[in-house]
Parts: structure tokens; C-alpha cells; sequence
């Protein structure tokens, strides 16, 4: 798997790499965190689908809830959402961290464990978590 994170006015030549499509994401949400300017050596990228009956439940648990709260725990530096509208997961929800130990802290485990991400979590599907660590 590949990411390459650009400008929404960049383009792709589809010849670059042979048997390869892009897929331009939408973002949908982004987030200074509370250690935003810190280098952030971790990206951390979370990618689901959700049952089409909970995608409204889904969407305003991260704009509400979910996405403000993990921006703001410290060692977050940026948190952002993006959709891919023809591609398969739909959604990816990414993460720039200043610390690996952000993601077990205390406070990520308490934004994580609300009751609303307690109902929302069983409608994803095809999760994938990926922790990039940058050189």
C-alpha cells in the first residue's frame, strides 16, 4: 500500500506507475492538534467502511465527537478525515503524532471508549490500522 499525500490541485499522471489507479481523496475534516508545530515522526491511518444504514451516525460521531477529541490530546499534532466516494475503504481517518505513546495515553483511551464509539465502532467494516513511522 501506498500513500502520497499532495495538494488538492496536484495531478497524477496515470502512467507513472503501470497497473496503478489513484484515487483522490475528499477530506473531509482537519484538525490542528494540541501539540500542532511539533515534528511528528508517526502517522497513524485508520481506513473502514460503515454499514450505509449507520453512515450519518458514523459522520457526526468523528465531526462531533470523535476527531476533536483525539486532536486534542497532547502528542496529537494534527488530525484529519478523508473520504474516497468510489474507492474501497470509503473512509480513512489520519493522524500525526509527536509521540508513540500518544496513542495508549490516558486521554486517547477515554475519547476512544465513549458510549457513543461504543455504538458506532460495530457498523465499521473492513477496518485497517496502519502506524507509518516518517524517516
Amino acid at each position: 500500500m501506498t500513500y502520497i499525500y499532495a495538494p488538492s490541485d496536484s495531478a497524477f499522471p496515470n502512467n507513472a506507475m503501470p497497473g496503478t489507479s489513484w484515487h483522490r481523496l475528499q477530506c473531509l475534516q482537519m484538525l490542528d492538534g494540541a501539540s500542532a508545530g511539533l515534528v511528528a515522526p508517526y502517522h497513524y491511518v485508520v481506513e473502514t467502511d460503515v454499514l450505509a444504514e449507520h453512515e450519518n451516525d458514523l459522520n457526526a460521531w468523528y465531526t462531533q465527537e470523535h476527531l476533536p477529541g483525539l486532536a486534542s490530546v497532547t502528542g496529537t499534532a494534527r488530525a484529519a478525515r478523508y473520504l474516497d466516494p468510489a474507492g474501497f475503504p470509503r473512509y480513512y481517518a489520519c493522524y500525526d503524532l509527536a509521540s508513540l505513546e500518544t496513542l495508549g495515553s490516558p486521554a486517547w483511551l477515554a475519547v476512544r471508549g465513549t458510549a457513543w464509539s461504543a455504538r458506532v465502532r460495530p457498523a465499521f467494516r473492513n477496518t485497517r490500522r496502519t502506524l507509518f513511522r516518517r524517516g
